[in-house]
């Protein structure tokens, strides 16, 4: 099991997965809901356009996808939180 696998907020997994200097993982938790209001995962807090381009993202696009989560996540967007 990774690290980030261990960790269980949001924020705390983007911290640990932008540190990765390598192979950042997908943000994933499969729980794939689209949220009508914020256009963004319920699960992983992506976009679609984020969701679609992660398998062709370098590791600093990854890495600013992770910051936009972990953004997202603080401003209290997912786990049923209304900003």
């Amino acid at each position: 099991m990774s690290v980030i696998a261990t960790l269980s907020t949001l924020p705390e997994r983007a911290l640990a997965a932008r540190a990765m200097a390598r192979d950042l993982p997908s943000p994933c938790i499969s729980i794939c809901r689209m949220d009508a209001s914020s256009g963004f995962c319920e699960g992983c807090l992506r976009t679609i356009a984020e969701i679609a381009g992660w398998s062709r993202m370098d590791d600093a696009g990854k890495r600013s996808v992770w910051r936009a989560i972990e953004l997202r996540a603080e401003a209290g967007f997912g786990a049923g939180s209304t900003p």
